[in-house]
């Protein structure tokens, strides 16, 4: 199992490098500065987001130390430009717990999504808006009790865009934002929220991606390997496919985020309703007490009857 700590000094040092891009940006025009967002900005916001993903496994300083992984996780999220660190790892631990689960699982999109972004041209807009339904899904599906580090999270997160507003200017904040919005919707990285999960072979759940974008995701394709091993950090993942050929090998997985999204958009049997679903074991539970009860209750009535 394990963990890296280079998960938090490279990230450290990709927030840095989002610090000094926004002097550069102040002075750009603005399809410059929307196209360096994108590129650049965009790029790097998105792989500090799935540095995040790591932290929230506990994967940049281990188990023994869950507070630093919290704050590490707090200042890779600054970037970004809104709180996700903290919010983040309370609805995706549950993921891995109850993956397909109809009501916990918050990874699963709505019945209101399925049914209106069923064709093409709805299919681009939603993964346009991939980071709006990320965002307010859990709030909507499966609200919690906001827990203090969400607000500690939320005040350092405000803290460090006013300071960026104040001291550079409005358009580094633009920059920083307008690349989060960009980089999680239709971009080359963000093909892997669709590659995870979405049914491309009938029976399949879960999908690896093998290719060089792993480079710039902490190896989030190796997502068959992360689920069986959830405590292994991203850096080691490949070298659990090379031990273990046999289970890993002859999946069906992807070798293009950018294909993942073509495909998504393009094949009509695609859409957000291709998931894996469970009904909940605590609703199905419920129901087969309350047919119990039924039944016991109809076997006291017919007793009565007979006598």
């Amino acid at each position: 199992m394990g963990y890296d700590t280079r998960t938090a000094y490279i990230g450290m040092c990709m927030v840095l490098i989002q610090v000094l891009s926004c002097y550069y940006v102040q002075t750009c025009s603005w399809p410059v500065l929307i196209l360096a967002a994108y590129v650049w900005g965009g790029t790097i916001n998105h792989s500090l987001s799935l540095a995040m993903h790591e932290i929230s496994h506990n994967l940049a300083f281990g188990h023994s130390k869950p507070m630093w992984n919290r704050i590490v996780g707090m200042i890779v999220n600054l970037p970004i430009g809104l709180p996700a660190s903290i919010s983040f790892k309370k609805y995706h631990l549950e993921h891995h717990k109850y993956q397909g689960d109809e009501f916990i699982d918050t990874d699963i999109p709505t019945d209101l999504e399925g049914r209106l972004f069923f064709n093409t041209g709805m299919k681009i807009i939603w993964v346009f808006l991939q980071p709006l339904f990320y965002a307010l899904r859990p709030m909507v599906v499966r609200p919690k009790a906001v827990e203090q580090l969400e607000v500690a999270n939320l005040i350092v997160q405000f803290l460090f865009d006013y300071a960026i507003y104040h001291f550079i200017g409005g358009k580094a904040l633009c920059y920083l934002l307008i690349g989060t919005i960009l980089a999680l919707g239709m971009h080359p990285l963000a093909g892997h929220f669709i590659s995870e999960h979405y049914m491309f072979n009938v029976g399949y759940e879960t999908y690896s991606y093998y290719g060089c974008l792993n480079m710039l995701a902490w190896n989030v394709g190796y997502h068959n390997e992360h689920h069986d091993f959830p405590n292994i950090p991203g850096s080691r993942l490949p070298e659990v496919r090379k031990m273990a050929p046999e289970f890993y090998n002859d999946l069906p997985h992807h070798t293009s985020w950018v294909k993942v999204i073509y495909d998504f958009v393009m094949d009509p049997s695609i859409g957000p309703y291709a998931r894996i679903k469970r009904e909940n074991k605590e609703k199905k539970l419920k129901q087969l007490a309350e047919k119990q009860q039924q039944s016991d209750q109809n076997k006291i009535e017919n007793n009565k009857k007979l006598n």
